[in-house]
């Protein structure tokens, strides 16, 4: 059970709500805190400054460009968040936004935020961050903690084991139970070999939020 596991260990995860890789991803890692000693430790990163502004927009098309300027809403309300309660909220509220975009198919309904903040036990005011640029440098810091280390030539989900900062795991669906344990334990014996740095395989499905 889980009371019965030791002392935990923090995984720093950088998510950008947007994604519904890192959302999968998300809820594995979850899963995880079920049947080994680690609590996620959830942190921001954003795909609208990775793709626009650190890889300056190269190779987007019009539309993905389009998604990218919008992406920095949910981002900035959970930074807005976490300024106004600590970060300790950015784990529900995440939970709260993700259900609505992927789960619920909302991701262009702009009642998402101020629900989602209401769902978490804050200010529905909250949402009003998502068309400002007051928290954008916390944004940058908090994504700037992962991908000075992983590279630029990676997205999100990224997590942190140990030492090592790592792209991934990119996986659908969510794995459960026991098999959750198992991938987090090859992950931990990846990230403990000096000079590991990819798997990878072509994806040849969509993501399944089942």
């Amino acid at each position: 059970m889980i009371n019965e596991l030791p002392d935990r260990v923090d995984v720093p995860f950088w998510f950008d709500p947007l994604c519904p890789w890192a959302w999968i991803t998300s809820r594995w890692l979850l899963e995880v805190e079920q049947v080994r000693p680690v609590r996620a430790d959830w942190r921001i990163m954003s795909l609208a400054y990775l793709n626009l502004d650190q890889r300056q927009g190269k190779g987007l098309s019009e539309d993905y460009r389009e998604l990218m300027t919008r992406a920095w809403g949910p981002v900035r309300v959970c930074s807005a968040a976490a300024e106004h309660g600590g970060r300790r909220v950015l784990g529900p509220l995440y939970t709260a936004i993700g259900t609505r975009f992927h789960h619920h198919r909302r991701r262009d309904d702009p009642a998402v935020l101020p629900e989602a903040l209401a769902e978490v036990g804050l200010p529905d005011s909250l949402a009003a961050a998502a068309m400002s640029t007051d928290f954008d440098q916390l944004i940058k810091d908090s994504h700037h903690e992962a991908f000075d280390e992983v590279g630029l030539d990676v997205g999100t989900p990224v997590l942190r084991i140990g030492g090592t900062v790592l792209f991934g795991p990119v996986i659908t669906p969510a794995p459960r139970g026991e098999a959750a344990g198992r991938l987090w334990d090859g992950l931990v014996m990846v990230a403990g070999t000096d000079g590991f740095f990819e798997l990878k395989r072509t994806r040849d499905r969509k993501p399944s939020f089942e």
